[in-house]
């Protein structure tokens, strides 16, 4: 009986060895295949890079200050609440009446046609994005191309103040960069798939192919966020396009870092896991998943039920205060 169970034992001792061998070996790299996201099916289109300017029709705009004026009234916030239950409708009001009253959208759509802008069509879709060269380079000055990807939910907007330090050459730096920033389509002027499947692989070969109709075979890339997943497999899926990748939103999630992950909440000590000066952003994971869980409902109802917002977007302010729930969770959090 003994002999029976040591050897049982031995046997689910083996059977689990195997399958955690199993799980923590690298798969090889699936093919990338070209994809037709556009409508129609797969073919041939006139593709030259076109000039593009912001031009939002008059209609487009007296619709917007139609439903901000006839929106129904707020509910008032419980007593003592702030934004624990979502965005604070005494401060909704006041914003939306700045939209309604002081907000010059014709000033602000001069300031976003500042940096040239192009359309290209790439897999079928049309590929919205800002291209700036640096000017009067000196000599011995080396241009180097610069892909930069914004984040979930952003827009190229967010480069707008750093492209003149990028592209500007500087005393003691013997480089410049030429910086492409395209929207993910889908996002700004870029425009979305028309059939489900588009994954940050399928739009990290897109960008590839943008970088490579520009004219750079190879180029440096910057992003975060979701930017940064979509340029995290550009880089393992073709290499050798990478001459270096920048990320200020650096995510792993393999199955042996969220082993570690969670071998570190019973020992946070372990050295190669999380430097001491790091632990108060790791730990305690209990309040870290928590506090994640709680923020981010508005992820959860976007990844699975993203049609749902079609209806709830249609009157406008639910998209402010989405937006702005995320960007008090990244502030907080």
């Amino acid at each position: 009986m003994n002999r029976i169970f040591v050897c049982s034992i031995a046997i689910f001792v083996v059977y689990i060895g195997w399958k955690v061998n199993d799980f923590m070996v690298k798969p090889p790299l699936p093919e990338v295949e070209d994809k037709w996201w556009g409508p129609g099916t797969p073919r041939k289109v006139d593709n030259p890079i076109r000039n593009f300017t912001i031009q939002i029709p008059d209609e487009v705009l007296e619709d917007l200050k139609y439903r901000l004026d006839h929106h129904r009234s707020f509910t008032p916030p419980l007593e003592g609440i702030q934004h624990q239950y979502g965005f604070n409708t005494n401060l909704l009001k006041k914003i939306v009446d700045f939209w309604r009253m002081k907000y010059n959208w014709r000033e602000r759509e001069k300031y976003l046609n500042k940096y040239p802008q192009f359309k290209v069509n790439v897999d079928g879709l049309d590929v919205h994005f800002i291209h700036v060269k640096p000017d009067k380079v000196p000599e011995g000055v080396k241009v180097l191309p610069l892909l930069l990807v914004h984040g979930w939910p952003g827009s190229v907007r967010e480069f707008y103040d750093i492209l003149p330090k990028l592209t500007t050459p500087r005393e003691g730096y013997d480089f410049v960069f030429e910086v492409v920033a395209p929207h993910i389509p889908g996002y700004g002027f870029s425009q979305a798939a028309v059939r489900p499947g588009l994954g940050p692989e399928h739009i990290g070969h897109m960008f590839k192919k943008l970088m490579e109709k520009i004219g750079h075979k190879k180029f440096y890339m910057q992003a975060g966020d979701f930017g940064h997943i979509i340029l995290q497999h550009l880089a393992i899926w073709f290499p050798d396009s990478v001459l270096g990748f920048h990320s200020n939103f650096c995510v792993v999630m393999t199955p042996t870092s969220y082993i570690k992950h969670l071998v570190s909440a019973i020992s946070p000590s372990f050295p190669w896991y999380v430097r001491p000066d790091h632990y108060d952003r790791v730990f305690p994971i209990k309040e870290k998943i928590g506090s994640r869980l709680r923020e981010t409902g508005y992820l959860h109802i976007q990844a699975t039920r993203p049609d749902t917002l079609d209806f709830w977007t249609s009157i406008y302010r639910d998209t402010l205060s989405r937006r702005r729930e995320k960007v008090e969770m990244l502030m907080y959090n």
